[in-house]
């Protein structure tokens, strides 16, 4: 693979080159248009089909330059970009520039922010050490993550080519960006002024060493996690032992965060007993003064982890062979079972009753849940100060979204199922009965949840006996549906 040097972040070449493709209209939607809603699932050995599906527009030029990583002519970029962009990407070292354009590093559009990285890896195993990669599907896991209100001060830690630092610095006053790869950082510094982003300030160093005790409101991480007995590639592996990085993170990052500040950690965590597969998260967050929310995207054995992070390696036998013995060598030392990834949405929180939940997330069905984490949060603040559960009877509740309602056949079955899931965020379903469905149902802001059980046991003309089952099972599934952001509780 041929990737840039150290990329040059000159301020006024990245601002003619960020201002050159956002006048072609290079965007998400442009991409999507010219070579389908699949184009970002594509990898380098798909360029020759896609490249065959545009047309020759100047947008089209820079999709094929930028998103397909494929040269150009130096006729064509000029027309498509104008001349100063062109020579913007020979100062940036970005790309070659001669009677063609040839492309060192890969740009795509990220919502309204443009990101520059090295290119598409179709041999990992070739990558050099100090690869950066580009937007991923873990980072657009921590990007779907990511409570999105106005802060003062961010944190992004590990930031790779810095996209979480340039999203946070949107609704943020200050960013700092932390890594250990200096290659890293020139990306960040780049990619800050190809978005003519002036609040995002880089520091080299390890995890928190940078900034010290320093406190944000907001701290990202999507940093090396994977769980292997490798130091290969610093973006995948963090060379400690088991997930001892990911215990650093998450600690590092709930002493840090300012009160009322909120941290999104992709991490990684092991398990030696399959019925407690949390149980160090749990550790981890013991007396942090946070509330916490462990999310799982997936959980494996020691050799379905093995094989999923040597994917790369399977058209050799022998050394995809010799990867798993390794790896799987590795977990049996350490008296490992099963390994979890997925991420850690900390809270710090004053007062002394702190809650955690865990829950699993569908990666496939994740939409942007900034909302819905902030609601779920806000929840579970306020259930923390009404002390006795019943107290939540006399609270007036509302649904945060149009709640879909799934149920069974038997219509007139007083214990008939019911699925009761919030279509945005992390999509949460949860199983109850009709009845109890009915009640939330009638929770509209206006009268309190009491009022509502009541409403609906009159209706159903239901015994003493059976209302009080009902008021109980109403209040059971109404706090669990705070606690995922799908109610939210009336001022």
């Amino acid at each position: 693979m041929t990737v840039a040097g150290h990329p040059v972040p000159d301020r006024e070449a990245a601002g003619a080159l960020g201002g050159a493709l956002r006048h072609v209209g290079y965007s998400e939607e442009t991409i999507a248009g010219l070579l389908g809603e699949d184009a970002f699932e594509a990898g380098p050995e798909d360029a020759a089909v896609n490249e065959r599906r545009l047309p020759r527009t100047q947008e089209a030029t820079a999709v094929r330059l930028f998103f397909l990583e494929l040269p150009v002519s130096a006729t064509d970029a000029v027309r498509a970009l104008g001349r100063h962009a062109v020579e913007a990407l020979e100062t940036t070292g970005l790309a070659e520039v001669g009677r063609d354009v040839v492309p060192r590093a890969r740009i795509v559009p990220v919502d309204d922010v443009l990101l520059a990285s090295d290119p598409l890896s179709s041999e990992p195993q070739q990558d050099p050490p100090d690869y950066v990669a580009t937007y991923t599907p873990t980072s657009q896991l921590c990007d779907f993550l990511t409570p999105r209100a106005r802060v003062a001060r961010a944190l992004d830690v590990g930031t790779g080519c810095g996209v979480h630092a340039l999203l946070a610095a949107r609704h943020s006053r200050h960013v700092v960006a932390t890594d250990v790869n200096e290659r890293a950082l020139a990306y960040t510094e780049l990619n800050a002024k190809l978005n003519d982003l002036d609040n995002v300030e880089c520091r080299r160093g390890g995890l928190f060493d940078p900034v010290g005790a320093e406190t944000f409101d907001l701290i990202t991480c999507n940093a090396p996690f994977v769980i292997s007995p490798e130091s290969r590639w610093a973006y995948r592996d963090s060379g400690l032992r088991a997930d001892e990085f990911s215990e650093r993170v998450v600690r590092g990052a709930a002493e840090r965060l300012a009160d009322g500040g909120f941290a999104t950690l992709l991490v990684s965590w092991v398990a030696g007993d399959e019925d407690e597969p949390d149980e160090r998260v749990l550790a981890w967050l013991d007396g942090s003064d946070c509330d916490g929310w462990i999310l799982t995207t997936h959980d494996s054995s020691p050799l379905e982890h093995a094989a999923s992070w040597n994917a790369h390696l399977a058209d050799d036998r022998e050394a995809f062979g010799a990867a798993l013995d390794e790896w799987t060598r590795y977990f049996r030392e350490l008296g490992i079972v099963r390994v979890c990834e997925g991420a850690v949405l900390l809270q710090r929180r004053a007062g002394t009753r702190h809650t955690i939940r865990a829950d699993d997330v569908d990666v496939d069905a994740l939409d942007i849940a900034d909302e819905q984490i902030l609601r779920a949060f806000a929840a579970r603040a306020r259930l923390a100060k009404l002390g006795r559960r019943d107290d939540l009877l006399g609270e007036r509740l509302a649904p945060a979204a149009t709640l879909r309602l799934e149920t069974e056949l038997a219509r007139h079955s007083p214990s008939q199922n019911a699925w009761l899931s919030l279509p945005e965020g992390m999509q949460p379903s949860v199983e109850t009965s009709a009845a109890v469905a009915d009640v939330v149902g009638a929770l509209d802001g206006g009268g309190s949840l009491a009022e509502a059980v009541q409403a609906v046991a009159e209706q159903r003309r239901l015994s003493t006996a059976d209302a009080g089952k009902l008021r109980r099972d109403a209040l059971s599934l109404c706090r669990e549906l705070l606690e995922l952001g799908a109610l939210r509780l009336v001022n």
